[in-house]
């Protein structure tokens, strides 16, 4: 895909350059949180997090509140936005190893199209700024993956381990490292203004910008505008700095008139790290956090904003995910979605304008290479219940336990005894899904060699 565009996508940059500037597709933006907890937003109902721009992001857009990542951990998660494809149908999930570290030698296969490759060929400026964690050699990175233009961390923040011989963390433009260690304090606000300064020099064409915030995974930073103003103490303060960037990137739109043009989705990459105690996050209601298929753990929350576009104060129990991004954005553009591989992202076009039902029915749970449970409808089947990192052992159900997510989004009365019937419906689903899988070989499991 690196090399050669299809025929399909080349006609549609040919199309989409024809038609008038009254006709331009919209802008897209997707601002990513690490390791944010369901019920970390005041919007989301968390009682000393203060959110006041992610809460008028949902008061003039829509709170999306049964919207999913497709992991529950960073990097195939990432996989899954970039490419609208499960993970594991990439390579980029692993039963061994569970993400990217800097001696990995893996990454996105170049076989694999991303959404900003897709944008491209429709004429859209691209850029990505923030934590990647698809792969840190040169062919993995952003430029290489269909951005323009890239700012930001390779990998996680917490990836700069002496005994594993892991480098300084370094903050790249583009291919180069212009800092190392990077200073984390201002990553939020360096992001942000990067992001503001492209949005800026591409107004006068459609442009899609990937911000993958690297907080609030810990090690924990805020800059000294946010550093110690939170009720709810570091973690908070990371957090409303975050919001505050929200709010940043919004009104810089408003004000070069591009709101009504744009397409704002804020989500986050999975749930929040338990184990990390008070500078993890909270889930809220829900069950379990990062490393988790228990909802806390890949249940995100979520705002879509668009005026004039996505009803202003509204709330959709609708099911989503984040590969749902990828169809969305290339229908928006006007882009053929690939016919040549099996895409897992919907349209949520329906959704977002409230014009219709969802096209998703089911969401697929996969922990690495092993698929955990299965949602269809309101009803979610666990085959095997592991915690989240370090908190215990996975446990194999047969039959499989089975919760009503509408009733008990904690997942705390099963159901399987009274609803064989529910049970037997969703193994067909896992028996389908099966057939089709083709699961790719792992690109998380080869280490660069020191010798």
């Amino acid at each position: 895909m690196r090399q050669t565009i299809t025929l399909t996508l080349l006609f549609a940059f040919f199309v989409t350059s024809a038609v008038g500037a009254a006709e331009r597709p919209p802008n897209i933006v997707v601002l990513f949180a690490d390791d944010l907890g369901y019920g970390d937003l005041g919007c989301f109902g968390n009682p000393t997090i203060r959110t006041p721009e992610l809460d008028r992001m949902a008061a003039e857009g829509m709170k999306l509140t049964q919207f999913y990542s497709a992991a529950p951990v960073c990097t195939p998660s990432r996989a899954a936005l970039m490419t609208g494809r499960l993970p594991i149908r990439s390579g980029m999930c692993s039963d061994k190893r569970r993400v990217l570290f800097p001696n990995s030698a893996g990454g996105i296969p170049e076989s694999e199209v991303t959404i900003a490759e897709a944008l491209k060929t429709a004429g859209y400026a691209t850029a990505c700024f923030g934590k990647w964690h698809l792969g840190h050699l040169p062919q993995y990175l952003p430029t290489n993956n269909g951005f323009n233009y890239y700012f930001g961390v390779p990998y996680s923040n917490d990836m700069h381990v002496v005994r594993r011989g892991d480098p300084p963390l370094p903050l790249m433009r583009n291919l180069k490292t212009i800092e190392a260690p990077a200073f984390q304090p201002t990553l939020t606000k360096r992001y942000t203004a990067e992001a503001i300064k492209f949005i800026k020099e591409h107004r006068d064409e459609p442009f899609f910008v990937y911000l993958p915030h690297t907080f609030p995974h810990i090690p924990l930073f805020a800059s000294d505008e946010f550093l110690d103003k939170s009720p709810r103490g570091l973690y908070g303060d990371v957090v409303e700095e975050l919001d505050w960037s929200v709010g940043e990137i919004l009104q810089a739109l408003r004000d070069l008139k591009l709101a009504d043009q744009t397409l704002v989705i804020f989500t986050s990459d999975n749930g929040p790290w338990l184990t990390k105690k008070n500078e993890g996050g909270t889930a809220g209601l829900l069950r379990d956090g990062k490393g988790s298929t228990w909802e806390g753990g890949m249940r995100e929350p979520t705002v879509a904003w668009w005026p004039g576009q996505i009803p202003a104060g509204s709330v959709s129990q609708k099911l989503g995910s984040t590969m749902d991004i990828f169809t969305t954005s290339l229908k928006l553009a006007r882009v053929d979605v690939p016919a040549d591989r099996i895409i897992d992202g919907v349209d949520l076009r329906p959704v977002l304008f409230d014009s219709g039902p969802s096209e998703r029915k089911s969401v697929f749970y996969y922990r690495g290479q092993t698929l955990m449970a299965v949602r269809h409808g309101p009803w979610k089947a666990h085959l095997i219940t592991r915690p989240a990192y370090g908190r215990g052992k996975p446990v194999t159900h047969d039959p499989p336990v089975l919760y009503h997510l509408d009733h008990d989004p904690s997942e705390r009365f099963d159901l399987s005894a009274d609803h064989p019937e529910v049970i037997a419906e969703i193994m067909q689903l896992v028996k389908k899904h099966r057939t089709e899988l083709k699961p790719a070989a792992s690109q998380l499991e080869t280490m660069i060699s020191t010798q």
